[in-house]
């Protein structure tokens, strides 16, 4: 029996009885390759300009990406309508959280941050944080569901949640160094964070989706960049609390955390906080292999990703590409319980041809 992609999304996330009748497929690409198919397949390409640039490809090209064999719509929280960033004379800008951004080879980078030298609680009360409820804020999102609800799962995109959001707005470093001496304002800007994207939340709820995709890095290629009892202590309560907020307003909701590096050694944790859902599952980590990633925590998460986009998609043989589907789909995927995708947005170092091959590889080899 041939399911609905909402109906095959359900079940892969363990929310409806029985196996889907195929392991579903997700992908987003960068600006070059949305073009591209855009103009190949004659599908208008639709963005949805995200707070934070980089997100704006999790939430846009969803006529293109589903009509590609995408069984999920990502949607999220647009620039008000009446903002129009400046750009200097450098090519950088201001976003609406007042970062000046830059394009960098592949991903814009934060050139400076608002809260750079913030020291105290009070620091982080003056922020003047973007309205949540801006003119314009929710447009997409409600006309997406509106087109796409009664055959797709949907999902809220509000990444650079708590962790990350904290990182931009007073820089890496600083963070790192603050959160290890306990600084008097970084749990308060943890708090101010989960209450703005919370806010966010709660309006893309009220719009129809069946999950939040919360996004923040927790870890390098090597291990954690901070130690499992920071976490415990600095932001796993703030985590809970909005989980809590979210599932009031939504008892069925799909709480789904997008998470970077080698982070099984807290997935334990991820799983007490209330997430089902456990994404990008980067591949070659410590930790991640997806016999390892099955077997301990296979019981306690979902999985959506685990496909390489540094080297094998970009770089990787076809026959190297076809042996990796093949076992994240046989292994991840064993009894249900896996969407398969790449580790992140496609970029313009993965050719066209390459994405088709992934998309039809999935499709052949993922039947259960």
């Amino acid at each position: 029996m041939t399911m609905t992609p909402r109906e095959r999304v359900l079940r892969a996330f363990k929310r409806a009885p029985g196996l889907p009748d195929r392991v579903p497929v997700q992908f987003e690409f960068c600006a070059q390759l949305s073009e591209h198919f855009s103009n190949k397949l004659g599908i208008p390409m639709r963005y949805t300009r995200n707070l934070f640039e980089d997100v704006t490809y999790r939430i846009s090209g969803n006529e293109l990406r589903t009509a590609m064999g995408c069984d999920v719509v990502v949607t999220g929280a647009a620039e008000h309508s009446g903002f129009a960033p400046a750009r200097e004379a450098d090519g950088s800008w201001l976003n609406e959280y007042g970062m000046r951004m830059k394009q960098g080879p592949i991903y814009v980078e934060v050139l400076d941050c608002p809260l750079a030298h913030a020291q105290t609680a009070a620091d982080v009360a003056a922020y003047r944080w973007p309205d949540p409820d801006a003119p314009g804020r929710y447009d997409d999102a409600a006309s997406l569901v509106h087109a796409f609800k009664d055959r797709h799962f949907i999902i809220g995109d509000i990444e650079v949640t708590v962790f990350s959001l904290a990182q931009m707005l007073v820089g890496m470093e600083k963070l790192l160094m603050d959160m290890a001496y306990e600084e008097e304002y970084v749990i308060p800007l943890f708090d101010a964070c989960a209450e703005f994207q919370t806010a966010i939340g709660l309006r893309l709820i009220e719009h129809g989706v069946d999950a939040l995709w919360i996004g923040d890095d927790f870890g390098g290629q090597d291990g954690l960049l901070f130690s499992p009892a920071m976490f415990e202590q600095q932001l796993m309560p703030v985590y809970a609390r909005m989980i809590e907020r979210f599932k009031a307003a939504k008892p069925d909701l799909v709480p789904i955390l997008h998470c970077d590096g080698a982070v099984s050694q807290l997935l334990p944790q991820i799983h007490q906080i209330g997430f089902e859902v456990f994404n990008p599952v980067q591949p070659g980590v410590p930790g991640h292999g997806p016999r390892e990633m099955k077997d301990r925590f296979g019981d306690l998460f979902a999985f959506w990703g685990a496909i390489d986009q540094q080297y094998l998609l970009p770089r990787g043989s076809d026959a190297e590409l076809e042996a990796d589907i093949i076992e994240k789909i046989s292994t991840l995927g064993a009894g249900g319980g896996y969407m398969i995708s790449p580790a992140h947005i496609l970029q313009s170092d993965v050719a066209p041809e390459r994405v088709e091959t992934f998309i039809a590889l999935c499709l052949k080899h993922g039947a259960y």
